[in-house]
């Protein structure tokens, strides 16, 4: 009887335990993040368990191949490490990740039933450099130009963006192809335009943005040569040439390749007094002016593209009409004194000539109501309303 009773307490002890490990399973699930590293990088898989009673964790790869059992590696590969081991974590590292690497791994915790959560981990394929084709120097300018920049290995695909001038560029064609692992791509875009000589030197760049990157893109730079004609202009050493003086006429060329020494001409042939006129460089030095030297001196570039000219037309100043001009006008000076004492004159006259029609005619102080008048003026007004009924005595004065 006792080993009967002894033997249903066995038996209940096991089923309470049993019960109780079951119920305490129900609330064990493992957790888990996806994962993205770039290429070559090395990624870190964890696996949590919030409450664990002693259940064994493990990591398999997308292959269902064991990589870890709690502590214990399972799979032969140098590049997974055991991270951290307890009984409330699993977490290993892959490093040196490869686009093989890429998938979705699981992390089993072996209660009854087992329960597992997935994490897939991305791998970024970095492009490479960017090479920039299409120019060949030199370029002649008003030419077409078309730049094509390359890259491969991105994963997704990079974005390529050009700059001239560090001015974005937007009118370009873009292309995308997947490359033969079928896993990375090859990006290529194209700019098109015509160069004129303000793209000389200028600094085209290529370039390429992608997450992988980190912020920091990868960047491809031609610098452009253009060849075109030159350009003259003539600047001389004085605005007024004066008889007697010196002049420098500098005749100031730019073109790709650099003009050759320019040449000088005088009214379309040659300088005619070369002992005084003196050409040094892209300098023409005429030593003291006269006025024989007077015409259109022309100065003429040339390079391997083509020929340019500019013309100045020499006029010499007599120095003594010049020191006239710069003194004070004495005619300007007669003029507006006539004409101050023509306007004074003018006045004087209307002003004799006011004062006589005023005083031409007037009652005496004879006159009716003269003799309150206080000047010659009233005198004549009183005796207007009284010529009716009284004689006038009138006085004439020239």
């Amino acid at each position: 009887m006792i080993a009967i009773l002894t033997g249903v307490r066995w038996y209940l002890t096991v089923v309470l335990l049993y019960i109780s490990l079951m119920t305490s399973s129900q609330g064990q699930f493992p957790l888990t993040q996806n994962v993205t590293v770039v290429e070559g990088g090395t990624a870190i898989l964890t696996c949590r368990v919030d409450q664990n009673d002693n259940t064994s964790l493990q990591w398999s790869n997308p292959a269902q191949q064991t990589l870890y059992f709690d502590d214990k590696k399972a799979l032969r590969d140098n590049r997974i490490e055991l991270v951290r081991a307890s009984w409330h974590e699993l977490s290993i590292s892959v490093s040196d990740v490869s686009l093989s690497d890429e998938g979705q791994y699981t992390c089993s915790l072996f209660t009854m039933p087992v329960k597992t959560s997935k994490a897939y981990l991305t791998v970024l394929g970095v492009p490479e450099k960017p090479q920039i084709s299409g120019f060949s120097s030199p370029v002649m300018e008003g030419d077409l130009m078309q730049l094509t920049c390359k890259t491969s290995g991105s994963k997704p695909a990079a974005d390529i963006r050009w700059f001239k001038n560090d001015k974005e560029i937007k009118d370009v064609k873009y292309l995308k192809e997947e490359d033969a692992n079928r896993k990375t791509f090859t990006v290529s875009s194209t700019l098109d335009f015509r160069v004129d000589r303000s793209d000389d030197g200028v600094a085209v760049i290529c370039r390429v943005d992608h997450e992988s990157l980190n912020a920091t893109p990868q960047v491809a730079m031609q610098v452009l040569e253009i060849h075109y004609t030159p350009s003259v202009k003539i600047i001389p050493s004085t605005p007024f040439p004066q008889e007697g003086q010196p002049l420098i006429l500098t005749c100031e060329s730019k073109g790709k390749p650099l003009p050759e020494p320019v040449l000088w001409t005088k009214d379309g042939g040659e300088l005619p007094d070369p002992d005084r006129m003196v050409v040094s460089g892209r300098e023409l030095n005429i030593l003291f002016l006269n006025k024989t030297d007077n015409g259109t001196y022309r100065c003429e570039a040339t390079n391997t593209i083509g020929q340019s000219s500019a013309e100045y037309v020499l006029i010499v100043h007599d120095p003594n009409a010049l020191a006239g001009q710069n003194g004070p006008d004495h005619a300007l000076i007669g003029g507006i004194v006539a004409v101050v004492v023509f306007v004074t004159l003018c006045s004087i006259f209307l002003l004799g000539r006011y004062l006589a029609r005023h005083k031409g005619t007037y009652l005496t102080n004879e006159a009716k109501g003269a003799e309150d008048a206080p000047d010659a003026d009233t005198a004549i007004i009183n005796a207007e309303g009284s010529q009716v009924n009284a004689e006038e005595k009138k006085e004439y004065f020239i």
